[in-house]
């Protein structure tokens, strides 16, 4: 073996700059699937993140809601008769309506108004707070609003203001990591508040957040409530996250904009490789012939060969993992941050190693196709 990686490495840095050449490619490669990857990671969090962080056993979302950014209503009344039903601990009542928020300087900018009871709990409210505190939305007129949408809604922080419909919005906590996959800021505030910036009805909430006793049968009190809810769905959060999730990830056509940019990254980093590993071999081709005739085995020849593509993924991956890295980093406070997870980072090394392997498939059917009397020509 060690004979092997010799010969493979001799082949591979004979010619420095084709080494460079396919280096590059595979960096250049692996990098795209690394932002297409990790975008398309992102996003699969970004469209649940709500849901995901909401303290609730089941959700009563209206009929026919596609994800958790589709604002249809309900009668608060179901809220009561949900609260009749065996099982049931509590009820939290949420509204999810868009507005305009309008800053001190003429612009405005669309925003989705979050709004829950503070006083009962079991909401949905803010977290990873930077600064201020859930106690100050209390305070009249406050909002939340999270730290990556600052500039966008032209204020800096604590203390900052607007308006939403001839209402004073005043910032008085700010989140850091809660961003939606539209890329609208999210403003957190209390349920009343809320109704009054959109314009919605006060009989009107948009999900119920159903919370069970702890001895309670998820699937018979979901039966129930299902029953009473003629004009709702009752959901567990796995399939609202689910649903959501397919919406906007395959629904859309994001989630297949987002694969087909990695295939295609892929695609050219395999030509790359396959075209440098292959003229590596046509430049050393009598030396291959050469070990054919002195009796060396077409598996040691092909070994060389598989060694030679193994060390180009070794070398492009470690280079466009320090990029990926980096690209992570530089993101993170984004709207729409790149994640790299240990699974993901595992992934495309294995995608890497599978990528230049494959590659090295017209190098050996050369070295199959190449008579071993040929070196006697020379």
């Amino acid at each position: 073996m060690p004979l092997v990686f010799k010969l493979a490495a001799r082949n591979l840095l004979y010619d420095k700059l084709r080494f460079a050449a396919t280096v590059v490619g595979i960096v250049f490669s692996i990098v795209l699937v690394t932002v297409q990857l990790g975008l398309f990671v992102s996003f699969a969090r970004t469209v649940t993140i709500m849901i995901d962080h909401a303290p609730a056993d089941l959700w009563i979302v209206p009929q026919g809601t596609k994800n958790f950014e589709d604002p249809s209503l309900l009668d608060e009344a179901d809220r009561y008769r949900a609260m009749s039903i065996e099982g049931v601990s509590q009820v939290a009542p949420i509204l999810i309506s868009f507005s305009h928020w309008r800053m001190q300087d003429g612009g405005a900018s669309p925003v989705l108004v979050i709004g829950s009871n503070l006083r009962a709990g079991g909401g949905l409210l803010p977290w990873n707070l930077v600064e201020g505190s859930l106690e100050s939305l209390a305070i009249p007129n406050s909002v939340a609003v999270d730290y990556a949408y600052l500039d966008r809604l032209g204020v800096k922080g604590i203390g900052g203001g607007a308006e939403m419909r001839n209402r004073r919005a005043e910032v008085r906590a700010v989140s850091k990591g809660i961003r939606s996959f539209t890329t609208t800021p999210f403003i957190f505030t209390t349920l009343d508040r809320a109704r009054a910036y959109t314009g919605t009805p006060s009989t009107n909430v948009t999900y119920l957040l159903v919370h069970l006793d702890p001895r309670a049968d998820l699937e018979g009190v979901r039966s129930q409530l299902q029953s009473v809810l003629s004009k709702a769905e009752v959901l567990t959060a796995a399939e609202f996250s689910d649903r959501s999730r397919s919406f906007w990830l395959f629904g859309t056509g994001a989630g297949a904009a987002l694969f087909a940019g990695a295939l295609l990254a892929m695609v050219v980093g395999s030509v790359v490789v396959a075209q440098t590993l292959y003229s590596s071999t046509k430049e050393h081709l009598y030396e291959f012939a050469t070990l054919r005739a002195i009796g060396s085995s077409g598996v040691y020849l092909h070994t060389v060969i598989i060694t030679q593509a193994l060390l180009s993924a070794v070398v492009g991956f470690g280079i466009a993992f320090v990029i990926g890295v980096f690209i992570v980093r530089l993101t993170a406070d984004s709207a729409l941050p790149v994640l790299m997870t240990p699974a993901l980072t595992v992934i495309l090394f294995i995608l890497t190693v599978v990528m230049c392997v494959i590659s090295a498939l017209s190098s050996i059917l050369k070295i199959m196709r190449m008579d071993p009397a040929m070196v006697f020509s020379r």
